[in-house]
């Protein structure tokens, strides 16, 4: 069966499959450049900033970092601004945070890398609206893909589909066929493509797994009465040794979000009082006294599934045209690090970017041969998060298969020597901070100052047990301007 509103008579149709923020920035991308974009998404939206199951990192905490701001922006323009007038924190980092790395506290000083925090439900909500106001954009709810359609030569023509219906036995009904010049898997780490592929005759891609056993607790709470301090936000980071962590992040209407984790197979109690205990137990007790009487607005929810995962769809000799995979179906990291909204953003503006050197705005067609190069561009974007997450985590017992490759042992030395120096020296935490938050390449941390500072050794460090360092003093401030979008 043939779905015959799939496509519009004589225009160009792009299928973005998963409708989470990946899918959501694909759509925004392509939105300028095809005739219409049809998200497709299995749950049905609610009409409000509310959790849905179909996002079930969205309980837990979330920063918007430098990278994804930028993405967002550059794709729906103004949308930063919406998300401030709806109540998101924009945190200027360090200086507004009580940071411990691994190294020790970093010290707080002006700079211009700011995290926007708020809960995930505004966020997506807020995306949600935006594209909804695009024409060429339509929805369609309740909505699963369960394969790929092959088209002439090696390339997809179109998308399996089936709507949710109560009547049947399976809660579905039977696939349709829904044909585009364009199918985008954003379905995230649940992606079924290695087995559309197959099904097509292709080989299904290698995998790199590195999973550190992480477990999160999250509750949101409301800040205790008088409750006055110099910071918003606390990021407490663990290490080999002492395998917690814990994030206190300030969120909209007057609310905190407060997440910990366990790693190496520990997992956090989910009630009230152990939540608060195991605050009581990370390297500091700073968090612990933040919330031990802020008062709980909820239950605490738990989440296991954190293992950094890619798939490398760049390898592979053969890829059907016409087909392209991004965000969590490419890659996907421990959300501690928080680097997942910034890679969908990116990915999308690698689409984007292609489309644009296409000249496909008002031609009424997406050319032959789009997809396949753009696996490496988008293989890029995983690749800057991956030196930070997955490599960060291969430090944890079980983490990787095997003892570590001699490059990772020494890049490992090399990181754990800068997270020393970064605490106490500006221009080393700087380029901590473009590397964190995705504004330069993992590099930027070998440059020649920063490697003289690394290969020289710390200054004293302020140790996990010390008072974490105060505001700097009020003065004029280096600004939140992000640097431009590099080509």
């Amino acid at each position: 069966m043939t779905d015959p509103g799939a496509r519009p008579p004589g225009g160009s149709h792009a299928v973005v499959l998963g409708g989470s923020l990946a899918g959501l920035c694909a759509a925004a991308a392509l939105a300028p450049h095809v005739d219409r974009v049809t998200l497709v998404e299995r749950d049905r939206y609610p009409d409000a900033p509310r959790w849905r199951r179909g996002v079930p990192q969205a309980r837990h905490t979330h920063n918007l970092l430098g990278a994804g701001q930028r993405s967002l922006e550059l794709l729906l323009p103004g949308l930063l601004d919406d998300l401030r007038d709806l109540g998101m924190v924009e945190v200027r980092m360090p200086q507004d945070m009580l940071l411990l790395v691994a190294g020790g506290w970093v010290d707080r000083f002006d700079s211009r890398h700011t995290v926007l925090s708020g809960s995930r439900d505004l966020l997506d909500w807020a995306v949600r609206r935006r594209l909804r106001e695009l024409p060429a954009v339509e929805f369609r709810e309740e909505t699963e893909a369960v394969g790929l359609v092959a088209g002439h030569g090696d390339s997809v023509r179109g998308v399996l589909l089936r709507d949710r219906d109560s009547s049947a036995r399976t809660g579905w009904g039977e696939p349709y066929e829904h044909e585009a010049d364009l199918v985008v898997d954003a379905t995230g780490r649940g992606s079924r493509a290695p087995a559309w592929l197959q099904n097509l005759g292709h080989q299904a891609p290698e995998e790199t797994v590195v999973d550190a056993g992480c477990a999160y607790a999250t509750c949101v709470f409301e800040p205790p009465p008088g409750h006055t301090a110099d910071w918003k936000c606390v990021l407490l980071q663990s290490t080999p040794e002492e395998p917690r962590s814990g994030i206190l992040n300030p969120i909209e209407n007057d609310r905190w979000m407060v997440s910990v984790a366990g790693l190496g197979g520990e997992r956090p109690p989910l009630d009230h009082a152990g939540f608060v205990d195991f605050a009581k137990r990370l390297r500091s007790t700073v968090l612990y006294d933040a919330i031990r009487d802020a008062k709980p607005l909820g239950e605490v929810y738990g989440s296991g599934r954190t293992e950094n995962r890619r798939r490398h769809y760049e390898r592979l000799t053969r890829w059907p045209d016409r087909f392209l995979v991004l965000g969590d179906a490419v890659g996907a990291f421990n959300p501690a690090y928080g680097q997942g909204i910034s890679v969908a953003g990116m990915s999308a503006l690698v689409l984007r970017r292609a489309l644009e050197r296409a000249g496909t705005r008002g031609t009424g067609r997406i050319p032959a041969g789009l997809t396949g190069p753009l696996r490496k561009g988008i293989a890029r974007c995983v690749d800057a998060a991956w030196m930070l997450s997955g490599n960060a985590d291969l430090a944890y017992p079980g983490a990787a298969d095997g003892p570590l490759p001699l490059a990772a042992r020494l890049g490992k030395r090399y990181t754990d020597r800068l997270l020393k120096v970064a605490t106490t020296d500006r221009t080393v935490a700087t380029a901590l901070f473009d590397m964190t938050h995705l504004l330069a390449p993992p590099q930027v941390v070998l440059r020649p100052r920063v490697l003289a500072s690394v290969l020289r050794g710390p200054r004293t460090a302020t140790p996990a047990s010390a008072s974490p360092p105060t505001a700097p003093s009020p003065g004029p401030a280096a600004g939140a301007r992000l640097p431009e979008e590099r080509p």
